[in-house]
């Protein structure tokens, strides 16, 4: 049976992952709406390969430039946040929501209140509105599917079996390019070297999120609110070879691990075809070339983002939120050279420890709180510019 797709953030690496399963799976599936940031050129030539009825970007800047790449496609195209939430709401069979950070917020929100099964590769979403987007899933019917390689690892270990009965789960973490590195050695890291992830090919922000252990400081967040076993119960790993993406032990002490490339067609796919499976074009694991798999606990002290990480959802409030525009910030300031790579943690750290605001109620008051976080952190990169 065919089944209709919107894909939110085509362009990026989670929707190029995506496009590609579809591409070799390609009658099974009807694409609805596919969008994108700006990049409209390549989001037309996407839209007229899979017959999407609707391209959006959210940058309606870039509007013209869609409307002229599409044109005579009989494509739809469209512009703007407001579009983009329009889009989000089509009722179709999934969405995979893969708008990096912040905005993608809203279409999440207006595609749950359709109802639709939603593949959440938007981590933001989780750690900034974690309560306010599990209420809606529940009020509105809606089905979560997570996206991310951990957490669909432990989505995956946990079929069959009841959270209550779960004692323990581990996020695993390649520990990023630096892991080996001295606290010396990292005052000099390069932007360069921060986006040549070991094992992963991933977007710029995640990649350097990764290098930071923030990417699993946020995960941390993220699995607290999919999987309610208490902050106590969620530990991170270190797993250089990115080959066991998680963990979940059982109160009798049995150990389920998920395994597999380190390719995110993988749990993609694992979303896609719920509650089945499908083919991927991937080539199998070889455990015996790989040889050996090893496991060492996170050194805070160098990356302190996971413990800050942990400090937050603790704190709970605004701090989740707080810490990830904080985050995204710092990062974009060291992606543009204004900070040495130790100072992204520094920033986001900052940031938190000097503002403090109720626990938001509405998207409204996460974006409001998003907002202050990511002026309070901009003022926050320029004293460590000048330091």
């Amino acid at each position: 049976m065919t089944r209709s797709i919107t894909l939110l953030g085509a362009t990026g690496s989670i929707g190029a992952s995506t496009l590609d399963l579809i591409r070799h799976n390609r009658s099974d599936w009807q694409v609805e709406a596919l969008t994108a940031n700006c990049s409209a050129k390549e989001l037309a030539v996407l839209a007229r390969e899979f017959g999407a009825k609707i391209a959006v970007v959210g940058d309606e800047t870039c509007l013209a430039e869609l409307r002229d790449a599409l044109e005579g496609s009989g494509v739809e195209a469209a512009g703007g946040a407001r579009a983009l939430c329009e889009a989000a709401a089509r009722p179709v069979d999934m969405t995979v929501a893969a708008i990096v950070g912040c905005a993608g917020l809203a279409p999440i929100m207006a595609a749950v209140a359709n109802g639709n099964t939603i593949a959440l590769a938007n981590k933001e979403a989780l750690v900034s509105a974690g309560d306010i987007l599990k209420h809606a899933v529940e009020e509105a019917g809606a089905n979560l599917l997570p996206t991310d390689s951990e957490h669909n690892a432990i989505f995956q270990c946990l079929a069959g079996n009841e959270v209550k009965e779960v004692r323990r789960i581990i996020l695993t973490a390649s520990g990023g390019p630096f892991r080996t590195l001295s606290a010396e050695q990292l005052q000099s890291v390069t932007r360069e070297q921060a986006l040549k992830h070991p094992n992963w090919e991933m977007g710029a922000k995640i990649t350097i999120d990764s290098a930071t252990m923030m990417n699993k400081g946020l995960e941390f967040i993220e699995a607290h609110h999919l999987f309610p076993v208490g902050l106590d119960n969620i530990e991170i790993l270190v797993h250089p070879q990115s080959i066991v993406h998680s963990m979940v032990e059982y109160r009798d002490r049995s150990v389920l691990a998920q395994l597999g490339p380190s390719d995110m067609r993988v749990p993609i796919a694992s979303c896609l075809a719920y509650p089945e499976r499908m083919e991927t074009p991937l080539a199998p694991l070889d455990l015996a070339a790989i040889g050996t798999l090893t496991f060492e606990k996170p050194n805070e002290e160098l990356f302190p983002a996971t413990r800050i990480a942990r400090e937050a959802i603790q704190a709970g409030g605004a701090a989740p939120a707080t810490l990830n525009a904080a985050n995204e910030i710092a990062v974009e300031a060291f992606l543009a050279g204004q900070i040495a790579f130790t100072r992204i943690t520094a920033v986001a750290e900052t940031v938190l420890a000097g503002y403090s605001a109720p626990a938001p109620g509405t998207l409204e008051d996460v974006l409001a709180i998003d907002a202050e976080a990511r002026k309070r952190a901009r003022e926050a990169v320029e004293t460590c510019a000048l330091v």
